[in-house]
């Protein structure tokens, strides 16, 4: 890295994470240990190369990730692709992208961190055995009435719209319709319409010509011509611009679409899988969201509840995370202790079953081999929570205006007005509730 200090550089090289930066040219100027042993290069070969020029990847000409955070402003996370090493071997990696700033705030360059990722797939084809339905585990009620919906829609090629919060395990979902439907031998493509600007989107879904923009160098087609007789999955759907929202209404209504820069109407026979985590009602009611569009998405909604809304799922779920991590570290660990597993049945766990699996791989890290997880292995914030809820009486755990009080008051850090104004009382009254029920904060 240009400019960077010895010290900075070891701290790098120490990552298990490729790692390499670019100036604002697309060229090298720092290389990672790590990023030679997955690319198989040496770090001298590399720097003041252009970085399309290593990596070698369909990325770099279609989507490039720099290019991306540079165009939108945001991060690029856990994006998956193929990278080439230097023997000619394809490597599937998911990888990181942000910019690099000078004090001023401008632009200087970009960072990229990614991981060989083909290990993990044979890890989890491994795992497919020990799954309930498509990879999802679900023993509760609710998630048995969805298992049985997906089952009863396999024949039908209806739009579906997805619900929950983060974490829950939306694309899972989508996974499961495309694979048990009659389209699962076609094509299936999925888009985050969160992470591309309403240009960027436009060209990712339905294709552009030569010199319909900067940038645009060749004709590219587009997510939409890709999924042709197929399945297209829209994740964060409810973050498309108006404009893109007439688009995509068009295409379920018509099946018809332009690429940008061009005037030939196209046809394209796809079926729609789409996800949010947003309240659409709400969004609906404040214009942000069209109405027409909505009904033509919501013929299948699937809502998928939070983790605190199946608890009788997560002993199964920590179980599932301790037979990948003990693959993946290669630990001879097999349970928890009790007071571990009391703790996490406990925890309301608002970042859902993402937030679950990284607090075990967090506790796998920790906890030795041959040992059972103890208390003291998890994440101090699970702990904490623990303390907090454990002076809850007893006979109000199973009490919804107590789950709903505690999942606010861990979301918004125990900011106890902003609670009260959310849930439409006064600070006072909020005050009596959690004396009622005995909820105290360590705070």
């Amino acid at each position: 890295m240009s400019n960077s200090h010895p010290l900075t550089d070891d701290i790098l090289d120490s990552l298990s994470e490729g790692l390499f930066t670019v100036d604002k040219n697309f060229k090298i100027n720092f290389f990672n240990k790590a990023a030679e042993k997955i690319l198989g290069y040496n770090r001298q070969e590399v720097i003041g190369k252009f970085c399309k020029h290593v990596c070698n990847a369909d990325m770099c000409l279609t989507r490039c990730p720099i290019a991306m955070v540079l165009e939108t402003g945001k991060n690029v996370n856990d994006l998956e692709g193929i990278i080439r090493h230097l023997n000619g071997n394809d490597i599937r990696i998911r990888l990181n992208a942000a910019v690099l700033r000078d004090e001023g705030g401008e632009p200087v360059g970009g960072v990229i961190s990614f991981r060989d990722i083909t290990y993990l797939e044979s890890i989890m084809r491994d795992l497919e055995k020990f799954t309930q339905y498509y990879g999802m585990i679900g023993h509760s009620k609710k998630m048995q009435e969805i298992f049985q919906l997906i089952e009863e829609i396999h024949d039908s090629d209806v739009a579906v719209l997805i619900m929950g919060e983060s974490g829950t395990g939306k694309e899972m979902v989508a996974n499961a319709i495309q694979a048990s439907s009659l389209r699962s031998d076609k094509p299936f493509v999925k888009v985050n319409c969160s992470v591309f600007s309403t240009q960027l989107l436009a060209s990712e879904l339905f294709g552009h010509v030569k010199g319909a923009f900067t940038g645009a160098v060749k004709d590219r087609l587009g997510r939409f011509e890709l999924a042709h007789t197929g399945t297209i999955f829209l994740d964060e759907v409810a973050e498309m611009s108006h404009e893109m929202q007439v688009q995509l209404l068009r295409i379920l209504q018509e099946g018809t679409f332009e690429r940008v820069g061009e005037s030939i109407t196209r046809k394209v026979d796809v079926r729609v899988i789409a996800a949010t985590n947003k309240d659409l009602k709400k969004a609906l009611q404040e214009g942000r969201f069209r109405e027409d569009l909505y009904y033509r998405l919501n013929v299948i909604p699937i809502e998928i509840p939070p983790l605190r809304e199946r608890t009788e799922d997560i002993p199964h779920l920590v179980q599932h995370f301790i037979d990948k991590f003990s693959l993946l570290y290669r630990k001879n660990i097999n349970d928890l202790e009790n007071e571990a597993l009391d703790v996490i049945i406990r925890y309301s766990w608002p970042g859902n079953i993402r937030e679950l699996e990284n607090a075990l791989e967090y506790a796998f890290a920790r906890a030795k081999n041959d040992n059972n997880i103890q208390l003291s292995s998890l994440p101090a914030n699970l702990r904490e929570g623990n303390s907090r809820n454990s002076k809850i009486q007893r006979k109000y755990l199973n009490n919804g205006e107590v789950i709903r009080i505690l999942d606010l008051l861990e979301k918004y850090h125990w900011n106890r007005t902003r609670v009260a104004n959310i849930l439409g009382i006064g600070r006072t009254t909020l005050w009596r509730k959690l004396q009622k029920y005995g909820i105290e904060s360590s705070r």
